[in-house]
């Protein structure tokens, strides 16, 4: 098909909520993607953070062939060993309990905000959940009312009650804290609002005021998680140990799957019927998903923060670069100039980026090797530094 055939369907068929780039991708391997004239990209963006080996990975691919040549789909009602082997895994990888699957991030969102509630109504008769300014946690309303940030409030009045907005700091946390307070839920690293890490002393102080008053902790690692930050969960580097931690993005390698893990106080809060998925869990996803959590190493996990640390070094040296912040290969990227405009002339030249707030977004594959980042630092200078 022609890439103007492709736009103009767009523009005629799909619903107008993406800003999208003037770009068709019609292949690509690794961190190497292909558009409709053959012209040659590198990944700093994996699809939001999602094609974590890659694209076109064959052990993924194999994985999840060899599962569609078993059986594609069985609902809930049924066992299903994909999905049992995941949740194994999961566990086995961090301490959890159980395991609720949902198709995404807001999904898995949702079930922690619905376990966080039952927990504390069941206890105590609490339903209010802090979470902090600038977060954001999904496209729902009870995830978009969770989202600390203005801008995600417009036009879908009126929000579910019981969330309060925290300033990520202690005297934040005690000004929302009531007795009507069950949960508090963070992101370690905040990525749409310009991937800031929270203050791992900030962290440490925050698990001890919930678990002295028997609030749950909930981590939110749908973009940080899966490796992405140089640790198999952001809240790892932290040194924390959440009641609830979310997960999808990177999860899936390239297919929905979202993810709830329930750790020891909240393990068994839901009941039979309390909640549930027609395609969560599916055997397909979940069969990626195995291949995605088998191979994030110890090892794969300091690769990452090396690689982090030499993109952040070097783009330091940027001209017209304020700041870096981020954590493995999660970098944001502050400049003087303007980082949509930044992105689409990354794009013309040949480098895949993504943007957050007023900040430059790199999420590339965890795979990308030295020559790929020699490519893409050359010409983030190049835009950057005209």
């Amino acid at each position: 098909m022609d890439k103007s055939q492709i736009f103009a369907d767009d523009g005629e068929y799909i619903a107008n909520t993406y800003a999208r780039f003037k770009v068709a991708f019609k292949e690509g391997k690794g961190a190497k993607l292909y558009d409709y004239d053959g012209k040659e990209y590198i990944d700093c963006a994996t699809g939001i953070g999602v094609n974590i080996f890659g694209i076109n990975d064959e052990e993924w691919k194999n994985a999840v062939k060899a599962q569609i040549d078993s059986i594609q789909h069985v609902c809930n009602l049924y066992y299903s060993q994909p999905q049992t082997e995941l949740a194994k895994a999961l566990c086995n990888k961090t301490g959890a309990k159980k395991v609720f699957f949902g198709n995404s991030g807001a999904e898995a969102n949702e079930c922690a905000i619905k376990a966080a509630r039952k927990y504390g109504n069941d206890r105590y008769g609490r339903n209010e959940i802090i979470t902090l300014k600038n977060s954001f946690h999904g496209r729902t309303i009870a995830t978009l009312t969770a989202t600390g940030q203005d801008g995600f409030h417009k036009h879908f009045a009126p929000f579910l009650e019981g969330f309060k907005y925290a300033d990520p700091s202690m005297d934040g946390i005690f000004e929302c804290y009531t007795d009507k307070t069950c949960a508090v839920m963070i992101e370690v690293v905040q990525g749409e609002s310009g991937v800031n890490p929270l203050d791992f002393g900030f962290l440490m102080e925050l698990e001890k005021f919930c678990k002295e008053r028997d609030i749950l902790l909930i981590c939110d690692e749908v973009q940080c998680g899966n490796g992405r930050t140089g640790y198999l969960y952001a809240y790892q580097a932290a040194g924390i140990s959440p009641d609830i931690v979310t997960t999808a993005k990177g999860l899936g390698g390239g297919l929905p799957i979202g993810a709830c893990m329930l750790f020891d106080k909240c393990q068994n809060v839901f009941g039979f019927g309390d909640h549930g998925t027609t395609f969560g869990g599916n055997p397909v996803a979940c069969a990626g998903g195995i291949s995605i959590v088998n191979r994030l190493t110890p090892d794969l996990l300091l690769e990452v923060q090396g690689k982090g640390a030499y993109i952040k070094n070097n783009v330091e040296h940027i001209k017209n670069v304020n700041g870096v912040s981020g954590m493995g290969l999660m970098i944001g990227i502050s400049t003087t100039k303007n980082a949509r405009e930044v992105a689409q002339k990354c794009l013309e030249k040949g480098l895949i980026v993504l943007t957050a707030h007023d900040k430059v977004r790199l999420l590339p594959p965890l795979t990308i090797t030295k020559e790929e980042i020699n490519t893409a630092l050359k010409i983030l200078n190049e835009v950057i530094s005209e």
